[in-house]
């Protein structure tokens, strides 16, 4: 594979002083309902990334139509990525730095990750391109989503290791930081992904019970328009792996 398609390492990271804050990742769920927005998309990043090579790898030649299907579901994960680090990097970053400046070089670091990040799942978008039309290179390609999946997982984790448990101890509970109907907001002012495709994403193998408190938080519509939303989404995604109930990936 060409070095340059390559994904981007990240620089060190800096250390952090004071109490440190570990947490296995299964801690952080959407179930954890503060900043219930971040832990949404974490949830869905690691849930696609991790049957996203899978699905890839067993396209077959000929299956133009489901390699079609799978790279317009990657340029959505790429743009739900893009949105959420622009939400980060405008929004709620500069909050944490006026609450909490002890955390200036963690949030700088976590930028510049973002930027390498974002290089990354453009070169891995030319090979998924490359991939969807020829079966042939699919295996290549799927491990370099792994490869990428590794990569995002370190910074996942240092977001929600070291930096979550402050933002819960400087900001208020009622605070809209990192919530649902904030990152909503957010994909309704931007040019990217519809909230309604956005919303079926992100609640995608969420227990039905979490889903309902979480849609408790949104406005009426997006309530009323919910079940729609979500049937549409699993019509469309289910030639790539299935119907939801044939995918558990918590357990990975």
């Amino acid at each position: 594979m060409p070095s340059h398609l390559l994904p981007v390492a990240s620089p060190p990271v800096p250390a952090q002083g004071g109490r440190s804050h570990e947490r296995a990742a299964a801690d952080e769920d959407p179930q954890d309902f503060r900043f219930a927005g971040l832990r949404l998309v974490h949830a869905a990043l690691r849930r696609d990334l991790a049957r996203l090579p899978t699905a890839l790898r067993l396209i077959q030649p000929g299956e133009d139509e489901k390699g079609a299907a799978l790279l317009r579901h990657w340029n959505f994960v790429t743009a739900m990525l893009t949105c959420h680090h622009e939400q980060q990097d405008t929004r709620i970053w500069p909050i944490v730095r006026r609450f909490a400046p002890e955390l200036r070089l963690l949030l700088n670091w976590l930028e510049a990750d973002h930027h390498n990040l974002d290089h990354s799942f453009t070169r891995v978008t030319t090979l998924v391109r490359i991939a969807s039309r020829d079966a042939g290179s699919v295996w290549p390609v799927a491990y370099a989503i792994e490869d990428l999946a590794a990569r995002l997982e370190t910074h996942l984790r240092i977001e929600e290791r070291q930096l979550l448990p402050r933002m819960e101890r400087v900001l208020a509970g009622t605070s809209r930081v990192g919530s649902l109907p904030e990152l909503l907001d957010v994909l309704h002012s931007a040019e990217g992904p519809g909230s309604p495709d956005a919303l079926a994403w992100l609640m995608d193998g969420v227990e039905p019970v979490v889903v309902d408190r979480l849609l408790a938080d949104c406005d009426d519509v997006v309530a009323r328009h919910w079940p729609h939303w979500q049937a549409t989404y699993q019509r469309c995604t289910a030639p790539l792996w299935g119907a939801p109930e044939a995918w558990d990936v918590a357990g990975d």
